[in-house]
């Protein structure tokens, strides 16, 4: 009976052995897992400033003093413009996937939303933070055609002889 406590006794070393060798593992995919994570944080916030400079940057320039000129700015990015103006014939494909995605939820609304409904239609985070940098999206959509606003009330404008408050896909 000796050698069968024996070969438990080896079986379960060789089992401890395996459970220590795979709680080291797991240590150390946590630690790439935090890692990860916190990149994912950083670029995400990196982006939504990006977003806010280049929202900001669309507007006029204050002038930089008396008798001073300054040159009309230019598109933030030079030879970019990630949601150019609309104009007939110009369809949606030409926008960022984000920006046609914001198309297709006003689109399948049929009604005008608000920025909080959009976001909770499209299944965005619905925090305050996230809706404000979505506001800000619409807006851009609106000041170049894309959406009508009013009223902080966002939908697909009337086009192409439609009635008004009719949503007529954009491309």
């Amino acid at each position: 009976m000796g050698s069968l406590i024996d070969e438990l006794q080896r079986r379960e070393t060789a089992a401890r052995a395996v459970a220590e060798e795979l709680r080291g593992r797991i240590a150390e995919l946590t630690e790439q897992l935090a890692q990860a994570e916190e990149r994912v944080s950083r670029l995400v916030i990196t982006r939504q400033t990006v977003d806010e400079v280049l929202s900001e940057a669309g507007g006029d320039a204050p002038p930089a003093g008396p008798g001073v000129t300054v040159p009309p700015r230019r598109s933030p990015a030079i030879g970019v413009v990630t949601v150019p103006p609309w104009r007939a014939g110009l369809e949606g494909s030409v926008l960022p996937q984000e920006y046609r995605d914001l198309l297709e939820v006003a689109e399948d609304a049929g009604r005008p939303l608000r920025a909080g409904q959009i976001a909770a239609a499209a299944g965005l985070s619905t925090d305050r933070g996230k809706v404000e940098t979505l506001r800000a999206k619409l807006k851009r959509l609106a000041e170049r055609g894309w959406l009508a606003e009013d009223a902080g009330l966002f939908a697909l404008p009337a086009r192409n002889g439609s009635s008004a408050g009719e949503a007529v896909k954009p491309g």
